[in-house]
């Protein structure tokens, strides 16, 4: 009798724990996704709020480069990231024991080439971005190369949650972050500080980077523990297999940030402070329905590196659930989008509207795209990824250059609407090659083969 309730039991326990039961509280799939997702829309919106408050609180020109000064901070926080943040969604899964080791290992290799590259960023700023006037004072200059090598940090802590199947700290660290910088924003204008919009964004990191890895240290890693059945596929923490793997998704991602975060540079220097202001909400706005489809997918890839022989159907599962979440959102954006920049001010209204609906109906089409990556990621297909990722960053880059001196604004909306539906289209078009493909050698191995289990880590 006992053998014959105890096992169910234990069973119904352990998917509870996982959250793979069908029944009771969704798939883990779909549940992590979700959370994630949530946090990524609580985050954008907080940080709308905070751009709302600025430009209240500051004039046009300071928003505008304020924007771009943050935004250069965040591109060289992803340089200096070398996409490990994405290396450990995808490799923690299965690194049980190692994962201490792991993530160490990418926060001392992220910190330091972090603050490398933000220094040599303030030592030339005044050839690549003269408009970045702030970065001449010394105290802002040391501030913003600090700031640059806490956020990869804050980049790579999120893939660590993520792939330790711990969401809701994600969301909760990113709230401590929108609530803090928001804050401190209103301690800067209060106290007038020129420098206050960064200053008080890297108050808010601060705090949550404490936070969110006070949780992971004394939380969340000592109790990792490996899927179910990944035995062989723990050999692929080795470290010459992940840097292959985060070289060949590094090169990709980089191109792709590199261009979506250079555009306000670029906007600043050729039509000025006040246009890259405008830009920059409707960026906000739509980076909120990509983040949105992002953090689904790396649910798909926490779930499909546990369960490879799942990864096709965990992609469609992904493919529709995130598809019935980002196409309702697009509607309200692209109808309500002179009411929400109206909220920031009447110009942002005026000169926003346009770029704010074409990016934003990019959305869509991109939910495809991101799908395409997540299982390239699984897969290790590091080729088809690579490619996958600098195709977009080139078509918007080339589109961009093309349009917007001509159209301005409504020539770079145009651009990312028509790189989304580009390769959205090549995507659906070969979704049987790359959905389907044949799983790489060690995902198919057995568990336990000897050429794993004799391989030591």
């Amino acid at each position: 009798m006992r053998d014959r309730f105890g096992a169910p039991l234990i069973q119904l326990r352990e998917r509870l724990q996982n959250g793979t039961s069908g029944q009771v509280g969704g798939t883990a799939l779909v549940r992590n996704g979700r959370i994630l997702a949530a946090s990524a829309v609580l985050a954008a919106g907080l940080g709308a709020l905070f751009w709302l408050l600025a430009a209240r609180w500051f004039n046009t020109e300071v928003v505008g480069r304020s924007y771009a000064l943050l935004s250069a901070a965040m591109l060289l926080a992803t340089l200096g990231s070398l996409n490990l943040g994405d290396v450990l969604v995808r490799f923690l899964p299965t690194a049980g024991s190692r994962s201490r080791y792991l993530v160490v290992r990418c926060y001392t290799i992220s910190t330091a080439v972090g603050a490398a590259v933000a220094t040599g960023f303030v030592l030339l700023a005044p050839t690549l971005a003269p408009g970045l006037i702030e970065l001449r004072e010394p105290w802002s200059a040391i501030l913003f190369i600090a700031a640059t090598s806490a956020y990869t940090v804050f980049v790579l802590q999120d893939g660590a949650l993520t792939g330790l199947r711990q969401p809701g700290w994600v969301l909760g660290e990113n709230l401590i972050f929108a609530i803090a910088k928001a804050v401190a924003l209103a301690l800067c204008a209060i106290l007038a500080l020129g420098t206050g919009i960064m200053l008080s964004w890297a108050a808010g990191l601060v705090l949550a980077v404490t936070v969110a890895n006070t949780v992971l240290f004394a939380r969340a890693l000592p109790t990792a523990h490996p899927a179910p059945g990944s035995g062989a596929r723990a050999a692929s923490t080795r470290p010459g297999r992940m840097a292959r793997y985060a070289a060949a998704d590094y090169v990709g991602q980089l191109g792709q940030t590199a261009v979506s975060k250079s555009l306000p540079l670029l906007l600043l220097a050729q039509l000025g402070a006040d246009e890259t202001a405008y830009y920059s909400l409707a960026y906000l706005i739509t980076d909120t329905l990509y983040q949105a489809a992002y953090a689904m997918g790396q649910s798909l890839t926490v779930e499909g590196a546990a369960e490879p022989h799942r990864l096709a159907e965990h992609a469609r599962h992904t493919l529709r659930h995130t598809a019935l979440l980002i196409t309702p959102a697009t509607i309200v954006a692209v109808a309500a989008a002179p009411w929400i920049l109206d909220l920031f001010g009447p110009d942002y209204a005026t000169h926003g509207t346009t770029v704010l609906r074409l990016m934003a109906l990019s959305a869509v089409p991109n939910v495809l795209f991101g799908v395409a990556v997540h299982v390239a990621r699984v897969r290790q297909a590091l080729a088809f990824l690579t490619g996958l990722q600098l195709t977009f960053a080139a078509l918007l880059l080339v589109l961009t250059l093309m349009l917007m001196p001509r159209y301005g604004l409504t020539g770079v909306g145009a651009a990312w609407l028509a790189t989304a539906c580009a390769l959205a289209l090549v995507l659906a078009a070969t979704a049987p090659r790359w959905l389907t493909a044949r799983p790489s050698l060690e995902s198919s191995r057995p568990t336990g083969s000897p050429s794993d289990m004799d391989t030591p880590p």
